[in-house]
């Protein structure tokens, strides 16, 4: 499996760049396969934009060093306004190194009426944006994005990059109904974001965003870790939509839907000066322990301050969650942050078996990493 995905990374990318040249795409970049130097930063300041419940009692806490501001009651100015949950993610991103700042937007949950409403609540200023970040190409993730772009673009750097992780994240993709039917589920379109004139950065080696981020490219499959049933895939290409799929094998594409096995799926991460690694594994479909291996082997980093994010262990079976987590807390992070489809099977697991080093926020948290 190493081996095979190792082919397709370094096909795809040829093949992504011939297919964005013939569709007449001009604003596709694939980024360097050069070894990365890893930024260092002394702050990081998480504000969950999305997440699946909002809890307006939660209390401040300061766990493994990383303070917890609760949302509060959620409200705006006018009272009937109240933060959206739903089934996605979005995050923003502010990192700080001596007197200079970034901010980066992770994900953009499942549509942009929840994303654009709990923007306006938190008071968050999309105009200090200088990246995008898709993690992988499902719509609980990017199905914002468009009508993000609709209202902001014009307040963002005219030079605008999308860091998404292959071009398998532009494939179509569906949800088995039962019976051997299929209902869709949707795919990111590249004409959008070349009408926004958004460059998309496939990054499927190790890039490192507005130069205080890096992402680990792809993530190899080590651990006990496996994928747990999602969605399918359909791949090929279609008046420009879809993506494209000259460099898979016949077998794979035989009957053209095929499971999932999201190879264009990447963790974004911080180096916090004198913390360590914070990796966000926005779904972690391929393993958040491989997820996070991949982080500590990217940057040479072994020390693991904080995993955030969704790790897609709520479908998963007792005993393999107890193994999961096992494996989590061998990697003696300060903190694990749970979200969106980590499951509260993980977070109760979690908190069984490492009390002290469990987080769990909700929609409208602040989180605070470093000085």
């Amino acid at each position: 499996m190493t081996e095979m995905l190792a082919r397709r990374g370094f096909l795809k990318a040829t093949a992504a760049m011939a297919a964005g040249a013939a569709a007449g795409f001009s604003c596709v970049e694939i980024a360097s396969a050069a070894p990365i130097t890893v930024p260092t930063i002394d702050k990081l300041t998480m504000r969950v934009l999305i997440d699946s419940a909002h809890d307006q009692f939660l209390k401040p806490s300061v766990v493994g060093g990383v303070q917890h501001q609760p949302p509060g009651s959620g409200r705006g100015a006018d009272y009937r306004q109240v933060l959206h949950n739903q089934w996605g993610l979005s995050l923003f991103l502010e990192s700080e190194r001596d007197a200079e700042a970034r901010a980066i937007l992770l994900d953009f949950g499942y549509s942009p009426d929840a994303l654009l409403n709990n923007i306006g609540i938190l008071k968050v200023d999309p105009t200090k944006l200088d990246a995008l970040v898709v993690s992988h190409g499902h719509h609980d993730h990017y199905g914002g994005l468009n009508g993000f772009l609709d209202k902001y673009r014009s307040s963002l750097p005219p030079e605008l990059r999308l860091y998404a992780g292959g071009e398998d994240n532009f494939c179509h993709r569906v949800t088995p109904a039962g019976q051997g039917q299929f209902t869709d589920f949707g795919q990111l379109d590249r004409r959008d974001l070349a009408a926004h004139k958004v460059t998309t950065v496939l990054c499927e080696t190790p890039t490192v965003v507005a130069g205080h981020a890096f992402t680990t490219g792809q993530i190899k499959r080590r651990s006990i870790e496996k994928i747990l049933p999602n969605t399918f895939v359909e791949r090929g290409m279609k008046d420009g939509l879809g993506c494209n799929a000259e460099h898979y094998s016949p077998a794979e594409l035989q009957g053209k839907i095929i499971p999932d096995e999201h190879v264009h799926e990447h963790a974004t991460c911080f180096n916090v000066k004198g913390k360590g690694l914070v990796v966000i594994s926005s779904c972690g479909h391929v393993g958040i322990v491989n997820s996070v291996r991949q982080a500590q082997e990217v940057s040479g980093i072994e020390k693991v301050h904080a995993i955030v994010g969704g790790f897609h262990l709520g479908p998963a079976p007792k005993d393999y969650l107890t193994q999961v987590v096992a494996e989590v807390k061998k990697l003696q992070p300060d903190v694990v942050i749970p979200m969106h489809c980590s499951g509260l099977n993980f977070a109760l697991e979690a908190q069984a078996q490492m009390p002290e080093n469990v987080l769990v926020p909700t929609t409208g948290s602040r989180l605070l990493f470093g000085a």
